[in-house]
């Protein structure tokens, strides 16, 4: 037997590649429908507790805004009544 041409060991890690990422997305394609089909019972179950958590949100709105700000500030290297917050917005 001759020796194995370079292209062929080139095209076979390439493929090998190739195909495990192709399988590691229908993987998390598949583990991502079960979870949905879970996640629509516990939806339906805890819809009014979400709405409670956006209004407690609201009531530390003031608190969570110091704390982004002193954790800017102490990376930053600055005062923290040397910034300023202009606007925080949920993203």
């Amino acid at each position: 037997m001759g020796e194995i041409s370079n292209l062929f060991v080139v095209g076979m890690g390439i493929g090998t590649v190739f195909v495990g990422l192709i399988l590691i997305i229908f993987f998390c394609l598949i583990i991502g429908l079960f979870c949905k089909i879970g996640s629509k019972k516990e939806s339906v179950a805890s819809a009014d507790t979400k709405t409670d958590l956006h209004e407690e949100r609201l009531e530390n709105r003031q608190e969570i805004i110091a704390a982004v700000t002193a954790a800017c500030a102490e990376d930053m290297g600055k005062d923290v009544s040397a910034l300023r917050v202009v606007s925080f917005k949920k993203l």
